[in-house]
């Protein structure tokens, strides 16, 4: 079966910047289930996928526009550090904030007595990204998953 919009495909990935050291992968853990066609993984790997078959192994190289985005100028704000609880923050460390849309990652660049500066760039912004993936399965989605645009069941979510 075909990798096309609204299927469910399971995958292993291992994801670098182009001619880096591997950043993170799926290998050691179960693969990663998406719905194709519904936002659910960045649009240059979702394009990739796209025609691709159970056993399928391939490389491919996606740009930045295409991954995280390109990195924007002075996306940064001002945080009290009462929204961070109890950790310790240090220059440069990658911490989930919650905002009035649900958690962002975010990168500390100082802290001060009372307040944060954080960057609301992904911390993958601006990176062109290399894939190597392997194609685990390939099924039909249900009815339900289509509707509600994720995944359900094993490797899934769970209403």
């Amino acid at each position: 079966m075909k990798i096309e919009k609204d299927r469910v495909v399971s995958f292993h990935y291992t994801v670098s910047e182009q001619g880096q050291e591997a950043l993170e992968s799926s290998r050691e853990r179960e693969p990663l289930l998406i719905l194709v066609g519904h936002g659910n993984i960045i649009p240059g790997l979702e394009k990739a996928l796209d025609g691709h078959e159970k056993g399928d192994s391939f490389g491919v190289d996606v740009a930045a526009a295409e991954a995280y985005g390109e990195r924007r100028d002075g996306l940064t704000q001002r945080v009290p550090k009462k929204h961070f609880g109890t950790q310790r923050l240090e220059p440069g460390m990658q911490v989930v904030l919650n905002t009035n849309f649900g958690p962002r990652a975010v990168s500390v660049q100082k802290v001060g007595m009372s307040v944060v500066d954080v960057d609301l760039n992904h911390p993958m912004a601006g990176k062109d990204l290399h894939f190597d993936i392997e194609i685990v399965d390939v099924r039909e989605a249900s009815a339900e998953e289509i509707e509600h645009g994720h995944v359900h069941g094993d490797g899934g979510h769970a209403h």
